[in-house]
């Protein structure tokens, strides 16, 4: 879930043309993995502290 939001706001990003997000976009781009770990490591957090 978190892959599919974060490509469809790349692309939108993408095609705005908005030429200042550029270092964002490389940023996500280059340290794309490690944001997503972030997330599913939150949601696993967050489930395990349920029970």
């Amino acid at each position: 879930m978190v892959i599919t939001k974060l490509a469809h706001w790349f692309r939108n990003v993408e095609e705005s043309g908005f030429k200042n997000f550029n270092i964002l976009l490389n940023t996500i781009t280059f340290n794309y993995q490690l944001i997503l770990n972030y997330f599913d490591n939150r949601k696993y957090k967050y489930f395990s502290g349920i029970f």
